[in-house]
């Protein structure tokens, strides 16, 4: 144990199964002498998750948790959040960020259950994550111990880490061997790479870092028509078939990338004060976005949706610092929620090589009164000459403050 290092007896650890947090499990039993019990999440990042028990078992570990939790991901997470439209920095649809208060909680559930007095995860000491994770943490167990390798040791590269894993007998997988050419993460929302070969943001891209979409230009050339069905601001069916949450973000997400959409490349502004580059797929996620906003057309009132587009930035800026449990964001959700009992109806849309082409949306709670909108004759609940004063009370401040200018 290093010099004045503190005596945990038990940590429980976010466990990947891959090279840093393997490295991770055994640098925690060698340097705190402790048992670790580790937790890793199913949320749809679509690799197998049994390969991550064997490895903690052939590192010793007794007590492995493995939780599929897509539905909870989806239904309490992903939509609450896509009721609010959140875009960070007008772009981000916060894949990874509306992953870790997920991950948090059931780690701390997991404390709880094995009376563990510490947890810990691989984030870096440069990124979100850590962030994320830890206020989650703190927020739900105060006075929990938290443990964050990457700020403590001496392991500061690939090379390095991949040296303490042969020492140790660790099974290093042979594409993680050198420099890995950029970082990857998933989930059923999203796929994220950054770092090495894309910290350049002048540098395209190639094509093999995309795992989940196809390019644009190679989708294919129709037109793929789809309807979605809404209730309480949340999509309930997919072309007229009832879907749990993570089986109807799932379709999407095969729909939309063999359709070319959903991709972005963008420079987002770190919690911790840098720049970052990403490039980011997420294709169910950006046709539930702009078909959500199609029904929200017809059924919010206009006050109610400019308000909405008046909170957003702070509901999504809340999201990606990590304050998801926090009570400004539950709050903002309180009048989001409320803001979405008659958002329900169907809206169809085309999807074509990065493209949703709204077409058509329909509502049983429409706002959308043809008889007054219409240029033809029968209008009967608009008088035309009602604009007059109209026009005349929102032009006065300005007729006063001309008529004052020409005056001086």
């Amino acid at each position: 144990m290093k010099n004045n290092a503190p005596n945990y007896k038990k940590v429980v650890l976010a466990y990947s199964g891959g090279l840093d947090t393997s490295v991770i499990l055994k640098w925690l039993q060698d340097t705190y002498k402790c048992e670790v019990v580790t937790f890793t999440a199913d949320i749809g990042q679509g690799e197998e998750v049994e390969p991550a028990r064997r490895k903690a078992q052939m590192l010793g570990v007794k007590e492995i948790f493995i939780d599929d939790l897509k539905e909870e991901f989806v239904k309490d997470f992903v939509f609450p959040m896509f009721r609010a439209n959140a875009l960070y920095e007008g772009v981000y649809l916060l894949g990874t960020s509306i992953a870790r208060p997920l991950i948090a909680k059931r780690q701390i559930e997991i404390a709880n259950l094995t009376n563990a007095d510490a947890v810990s995860h691989g984030a870096t000491g440069k990124g979100n994550d850590q962030v994320r994770f830890e206020i989650g943490y703190y927020s739900l167990k105060p006075n929990i111990k938290v443990i964050a390798p990457w700020r403590e040791w001496d392991l500061s590269s690939r090379t390095s880490l991949i040296a303490y894993a042969e020492k140790h007998q660790i099974p290093v997988p042979k594409d993680k061997r050198g420099d890995a050419p950029f970082s990857v993460d998933a989930n059923l929302l999203h796929v994220s790479a950054e770092g090495k070969i894309l910290e350049d943001p002048w540098i395209e891209p190639e094509e093999y870092i995309f795992s989940r979409t196809k390019s644009p230009f190679d989708a294919p050339n129709k037109v793929t028509e789809i309807t979605i069905d809404f209730k309480d601001g949340d999509p309930v069916a997919l072309n007229g078939k009832h879907l749990s949450p993570a089986s109807l973000l799932y379709e999407l997400n095969i729909l939309g990338g063999e359709n070319g959409i959903g991709r972005i490349d963008l420079v987002e502004n770190r919690f911790v004060g840098m720049k970052s580059r990403g490039v980011y797929e997420t294709p169910g996620g950006t046709i539930l976005y702009h078909t959500r906003r199609a029904m929200e057309s017809i059924t919010l009132d206009k006050g109610a949706a400019h308000l909405k587009e008046e909170l957003m930035p702070k509901y999504a800026e809340l999201v990606y610092n990590g304050f998801w449990f926090s009570p400004e964001r539950e709050m903002l959700q309180a009048a989001i929620d409320k803001s979405q009992k008659n958002v329900s109806g169907t809206v169809r849309a085309k999807l074509y090589k990065g493209n949703v082409i709204i077409t058509g949306r329909k509502s049983p709670h429409s706002l959308y009164n043809e008889s007054l909108v219409t240029f033809e004759e029968g209008a009967t609940d608009y008088d035309h000459s009602d604009a007059e004063g109209f026009i005349k009370l929102n032009a006065l401040r300005l007729r006063v403050k001309k008529m004052i200018d020409n005056s001086n």
